[in-house]
């Protein structure tokens, strides 16, 4: 099947990939490269460097779009489309949650902040309307305790690309159906969702730290970024914390540097 592939974080390379070893990708479409990080580097996106490797056409703005393949297929693009692409042919999009639950660019980390145990894939037909398609195929995972936003997209690339391959073999046996349920929308996320607020439980603050990779907060004056945590019953253990300026260093390496001062968090 000739296809057009539409996509930009890491978690999207292995579904693209298996894809593109059993059928014709005429274009690849991902963000557009930006400036990363402290020295503002010019990047180009995970699937555009994929798309590269394998020598395969790169584009930008969907206002490029001008084919007519056999399937559009979209996970994680981060951009709305428009008719030109809507109207070229089958479009589906991978979306990872279970729809209508957590519609939007944050399905991922809004899940594991709120200490849900339970997710899922949906492939479904793209409409104008924000991930408000007709579902075409969905499969739920589970979500552990310690699980963080890198090894729930982990399950999310393996299953989607089974379920996209699946489809693809035999689309007639996946009849389209609406939608059902209560929808919830999520937002997007930035640094300020980051920030402990440490009167919140100690299972919702690992929570935070799980689900971005980081949550930031000051102890005894300094700023830090506490990166991984667990439970310990219903106690919070700190494992690894990155003070400003510093290499991340375990808990302890951290607190015997303070040379027996009391503890102060938040402050």
């Amino acid at each position: 099947m000739k296809v057009v592939l539409m996509g930009t974080p890491d978690f999207v390379v292995p579904i693209f990939d298996a894809i593109a070893r059993r059928h014709d990708v005429l274009a690849v479409f991902t963000r557009a490269p930006k400036p990363v990080g402290r020295k503002h580097i010019v990047t180009k996106s995970p699937v555009h460097i994929w798309a590269q490797s394998r020598g395969l056409p790169v584009y930008h703005k969907p206002t490029e779009y001008n084919f007519k393949p056999g399937m559009v297929f979209v996970a994680a693009y981060g951009a709305i489309l428009r008719d030109n692409v809507l109207n070229s042919g089958p479009c589906v999009n991978l979306h990872p949650s279970l729809l209508p639950r957590y519609r939007g660019p944050s399905p991922i980390r809004t899940a594991i902040k709120n200490g849900d145990t339970e997710s899922g894939v949906c492939l479904m037909n793209m409409t104008d309307e924000l991930d408000a398609g007709d579902i075409l195929m969905c499969k739920k995972f589970d979500i552990d305790i310690d699980d963080t936003n890198e090894t729930v997209e982990a399950k999310v690339s393996k299953i989607g690309a089974d379920m996209i391959l699946e489809y693809m073999a035999a689309p007639e046996k996946f009849p389209p159906v609406p939608q059902s349920g209560k929808i919830v929308y999520t937002a997007k996320t930035g640094v300020y969702d980051e920030i402990i607020d440490w009167k919140k439980s100690g299972m919702e603050i690992h929570n935070l730290v799980r689900a971005f990779g980081a949550g930031r907060t000051k102890i005894n004056g300094i700023d830090v970024k506490i990166l991984k945590t667990k439970m310990n019953g219903d106690r919070l253990e700190i494992i690894t914390i990155q003070p400003a300026g510093k290499k991340p260093m375990d808990w302890k390496s951290f607190v015997n540097g303070l040379h027996g001062m009391e503890i102060r968090f938040g402050e």
